[in-house]
């Protein structure tokens, strides 16, 4: 049975979303991503934001006191990222704070930890999770090679769709050490510098202007110092925080499917025909209801998830895989009607709601679209 979640927010929990909430819509609306792609920046973002972000404790919100950070939990985290939805914001929290952080937090060494955790929370390093291999995300489908040498590992193999690869000072590489290649068995996790030599890094252009890349390992050197975790047991250190930038990436979508139902309900109500705003037709009156049930629905999925991942239930795995298959099926609905309600105008570059729905198309597909988490979903409850 998935267990039940408080759905009201505390007052901490409050606080930290009105706080998220002015800030990104004073220093990083959606104009600033605009200016990001037109400038094609080839950092992606804004360095002197996310000190400001790390200043405010967000970027090791989810790293322990002891290391600098907040240790707030996934229900902080996840109002962060519902703010930053909000304005389609570019920064590195997915990659580093909502990924790597948690990895090096249970697996790492005392040294991996004092070393990266600290630098996270202080925005001074950025962390990528270098695992996916194909175009469809398949976490256990790794043929990237680690073949152990006489001081360490070689690292041979390539890597596809890293969020941040091309600025990363550091990876956590997911590697075959042993077993099949599709078997959650004998996986080993690197954290690997991106100096080393044999690294090759190839930036991608996103079609909503989120910082990827792709990147080849060629006889790689590593010292044994660069395992995290167990060798063969990286998979049960990967699935739970997987589980985690799931719940996170859904309580981001959720935001961008909230901005956009508002501003085009905004726009039905500014909007004229026959001298009366668009918005008082029966037929637009229905699709708007339809989009606000589904979001309301959504909140639910994603706050029972964020709770899950605090308290650790035997259900996480499905309330993350239930929070993200729903938000992309709500954002994609919301995305869609969105620029169909704008009209013409909402197929343009100069209006924003275009925004919503490119990035509702790159976030559906990461960490497993709506197809991979309900079939995900089917076998975790026994069919």
């Amino acid at each position: 049975m998935i267990a039940q979640a408080a759905l009201v927010l505390t007052e901490e929990e409050t606080m930290l979303k009105q706080s998220a909430h002015d800030f990104f819509t004073q220093k990083m609306p959606i104009n600033t991503l605009r200016k990001l792609r037109d400038d094609n920046d080839p950092v992606g973002f804004d360095r002197e934001r996310w000190r400001e972000m790390a200043a405010l404790g967000w970027a090791g919100i989810l790293i322990p006191e002891e290391y600098g950070g907040t240790a707030f939990g996934y229900r902080g985290i996840g109002q962060i990222f519902e703010e930053s939805g909000r304005q389609l914001a570019a920064s590195p929290l997915v990659s580093t704070a909502l990924t790597a952080a948690p990895l090096i937090a249970v697996g790492g060494s005392a040294a991996q930890k004092d070393d990266a955790l600290t630098a996270i929370a202080t925005g001074e390093r950025i962390v990528a999770l270098a695992f996916e291999e194909g175009s469809r995300h398949q976490p256990c489908r790794i043929t990237t090679r680690a073949e152990r040498t006489g001081a360490g590992y070689r690292l041979s193999g390539n890597k596809t769709c890293v969020l941040d690869g091309h600025v990363a000072d550091q990876l956590i590489v997911v590697a075959r050490t042993g077993a099949a290649d599709d078997d959650p068995r004998g996986l080993t996790l690197f954290l690997v510098d991106t100096r080393c030599e044999g690294i090759t890094c190839q930036r991608t252009t996103m079609v909503d202007s989120r910082n990827a890349a792709n990147l080849q390992f060629s006889n790689v050197e590593v010292s044994a110092q660069a395992v995290l975790g167990e060798c063969n047991a990286g998979y049960n250190l990967l699935e739970p925080v997987l589980d985690g930038a799931r719940s996170g990436l859904a309580a981001e979508m959720l935001g961008s499917a909230l901005e956009a139902f508002d501003r085009t309900r905004a726009y039905l109500n500014l909007r004229t025909q026959f001298g009366v705003p668009i918005g008082s037709f029966q037929a637009l009156k229905h699709r708007a209801a339809l989009m606000f049930c589904e979001i309301e629905l959504t909140k639910s999925a994603v706050i029972a998830a964020l709770s899950a991942l605090d308290e650790r239930t035997s259900d996480l795995a499905l309330l993350a895989s239930l929070a993200k298959a729903k938000a992309s099926e709500t954002l994609e609905l919301v995305s869609n009607e969105a620029v169909q309600l704008h009209g013409g105008i909402g197929m343009t570059d100069a209006e924003e709601i275009g925004f919503f729905l490119k990035r509702a198309r790159v976030a559906q597909q990461l960490f497993g679209d709506a197809s991979f988490h309900r079939d995900r979903y089917a076998k975790l409850r026994g069919f």
